[in-house]
């Protein structure tokens, strides 16, 4: 249980509203109560936000073994048997003379950095040197389930998200958000007891107290970049972008950028009603769209977004831009009514037409004028846990804790100046402007080539799986798989993203659930002599140990990838000759990952997907709830056909489900 803020006003104030009830004691009362911890703070943890930070461990560097043992699995489903053993060669060479080196070198810049993890540097700058564009290719998105109800309007909508936002930044800022612990027996450490003891052990020793509990700190080190952060092109390598002093946030609407405060000088949250007036006032600017959206550069490859700012700047904008790079966060207010059909939802958060969009900021709220709602977020950042933390936290809070209510709701008379909203300005010469039409077009080009499809099944989740004594994550993976296997009849790279939050400033590690116990599958039941069905089952449920033994390992820092990938990097920075491993075809095979895939699991998510990574591939978002199951799926038209992918997924789930149901 999370303890909440209670209010805290004056008895003699109460008693002067009751006695008197006159306008200005009313007023006086609002006043206090908005200043109150129970509006400006959605939690007050007993626990301290970053008190399990200092002494969590440390993502383990990988026995260089293991690690060859590991990548040589996961070859083998994709290589001929003629491939499979010129690349255990050349695995076995590097394991035994390049490999030793660049491990020696890995550990001793680990051991230089113990305040960090052996990837965190390197995974940063990975993203920020790519100089492909963000949108569909980085930027994922998470759409909040709908709910029938008069608070689902786009103003009130807006509003009590910006709120319950602000009350996440306020009680992260002051070190009381409940900080992010895994609790494999909730009922013995997920209670107010155990927080109590966490708190009064020293910062250097609490890990290891959780450790006792059985329960798990997860590192909470991203969550800092939430709020105030943008991500800023420049040559070569982008930067990220922090002013924690920022007060203000940026509303987008029509390719229009407007800038008003949301916090007062003592740093306290507005008044609901004034920030409902704020929010409406854009809302009512009849004004036409932008004939030249500057967010639409923001789509565009990034070394040609840098030059664009620049020029930006020359023409005397470095002001605005500097007021949309320090706000504290953003909010589109879009015009489209996406309605209740996926698809349309996923390419209205997943792109839209960018004009509305300023996709470098950490994360974008974005509000549609019928009421859905959902967030864009850049990657380079961090992580899917600190922003699914954010989104299932705001998304309770404004279900249970709305602040503006639909009596609130009235026609705003007040000017932008009595409101405090500043309309930002560009100034564009002819160039600037055919650029940003130039740009438009380039990226309309590049999501109209996108396309978009989805498969659900009722009362098929962990209660099922549950049932039939295999994990839920490894029956997706294995219909992925079947899926592939139907159209193409060969195995291919398979990327399944798992967190490795357990570890101080630790990331993610890559799952290859493309395995020889799932190769075997696919080819059995495909085949025209079929195994009996009893020998199906046991061999769906040894790709089950197989793929959780996997999920596991990368769980807990015992991955391939990353390590391959810091020791490639080190030969790079060191101007080695690159190894044999690293310019193996098989090397390059494995990492054109055809299936891409991340699982999103939330009762406060309705839809979560991102771009497919490859041109020739699919990028795959799915979901596994008690009895649901579902995924969202995206590639390019010219390269692959995904409706027919899409069918063959649902096929290859039902012949699995008909397997297991003897």
């Amino acid at each position: 249980m999370l303890s909440k803020y209670k209010p805290s006003i004056n008895s003699h104030v109460v008693e002067k509203v009751i006695l008197q009830n006159t306008d200005s004691a009313i007023k006086m009362l609002t006043q206090i109560r908005h200043r109150s911890n129970d509006y400006q703070f959605i939690q007050n943890s007993i626990i301290p936000t970053m008190h399990f930070q200092r002494s969590l461990p440390r993502l383990p560097v990988p026995e260089l073994k293991l690690t060859c043992q590991r990548y040589l699995k996961a070859q083998q489903p994709l290589l001929s048997k003629n491939d499979y053993l010129k690349t255990k060669d050349i695995v076995e060479n590097f394991e035994q003379n390049d490999g030793q080196l660049l491990q020696d070198m890995l550990k001793k810049k680990n051991d230089a950095n113990k305040n960090t993890s052996y990837i965190t540097k390197d995974w940063f700058n990975m993203y920020l040197t790519e100089r492909t564009p963000l949108p569909i290719n980085y930027n994922p998105l998470l759409v909040f389930k709908q709910f029938d109800s008069a608070y689902n309007n786009q103003l009130l909508r807006s509003t009590n998200l910006l709120i319950s936002s602000l009350r996440f930044y306020k009680s992260l800022k002051a070190n009381i958000l409940e900080p992010e612990i895994y609790h494999i027996n909730p009922k013995k450490s997920d209670t107010i007891q155990f927080r109590k003891l966490m708190k009064y052990l020293p910062e250097s020793i609490s890990w290891y107290g959780a450790y006792m509990y059985n329960a798990y700190p997860l590192d909470m080190s991203q969550y800092s970049s939430l709020f105030n952060n943008t991500r800023i092109p420049m040559a070569n390598q982008d930067v990220l972008h922090n002013n924690t002093s920022g007060k203000h946030i940026v509303v987008m609407r029509r390719g229009h950028f407007y800038k008003f405060d949301v916090l007062d000088n003592q740093g306290n949250i507005l008044d609901p009603q004034l920030l409902l007036s704020k929010i409406q006032y854009v809302l009512n600017d009849n004004i036409a769209p932008s004939n030249h959206p500057i967010g639409v550069l923001t789509t565009s490859e990034r070394n040609n977004w840098a030059n664009l700012r620049n020029h930006l700047i020359k023409l005397g904008n470095e002001e605005s831009l500097r007021i949309i790079d320090d706000s504290l966060m953003m909010i589109a207010l879009d015009d489209e009514k996406p309605g209740s059909d996926p698809i349309p939802c996923v390419k209205q958060y997943l792109h839209s037409d960018g004009i509305n969009r300023w996709f470098d900021k950490s994360f974008t709220l974005i509000v549609c004028a019928d009421g859905t709602s959902g967030l864009n977020f850049e990657h380079s950042w961090g992580d899917g846990v600190a922003v699914l933390r954010y989104f299932q936290d705001i998304s309770k809070d404004t279900a249970d804790f709305p602040r503006c209510h639909p009596e609130n709701v009235n026609q705003v008379s007040l000017s932008a100046d009595a409101l405090d909203i500043q309309k930002l300005e560009f100034n564009l010469d002819e160039k600037m402007k055919c650029d940003i039409i130039k740009v438009k077009n380039e990226f309309q080009c590049k999501y109209e080539s996108l396309d978009v499809n989805y498969f659900e099944f009722f009362d098929v989740g962990r209660k099922m799986c549950k049932k039939f004594g295999i994990s839920a994550d490894s029956l997706m993976q294995l219909c992925f798989q079947l899926g592939h296997y139907k159209l193409h009849k060969k195995h291919v790279g398979t990327y399944e993203s798992c967190s490795t939050a357990a570890f101080k400033q630790g990331r993610t590690e890559t799952v290859r659930p493309c395995t020889m116990k799932t190769a075997d599958f696919c080819y059995a039941v495909s085949s025209k002599n079929k195994p009996s069905k009893n020998d199906l089952v046991n061999m769906i449920k040894q790709c089950s140990v197989e793929h959780s033994k996997l999920v596991k390992e990368a769980a807990m820092g015992q991955g391939f990838d990353r390590h391959l990938f810091a020791l490639r990097l080190l030969a790079k920075e060191n101007n080695l000759d690159i190894p044999g491993l690293f310019t193996d075809p098989a090397y390059s095979l494995i990492n054109h990952n055809i299936i891409s895939t991340s699982s999103l699991t939330s009762d406060h998510v309705w839809l979560g997907a991102f771009g497919p990574v490859v041109k020739d591939g699919y990028g795959i978002g799915y979901t596994i709830l008690e009895d649901y199951s579902g995924a969202i799926i995206t590639n390019y038209k010219e390269h692959s056909d995904g409706d027919t992918f899409r069918n063959a997924l649902t096929q290859s789930l039902n012949q699995i489900l008909d397997i297991l149901k003897i």
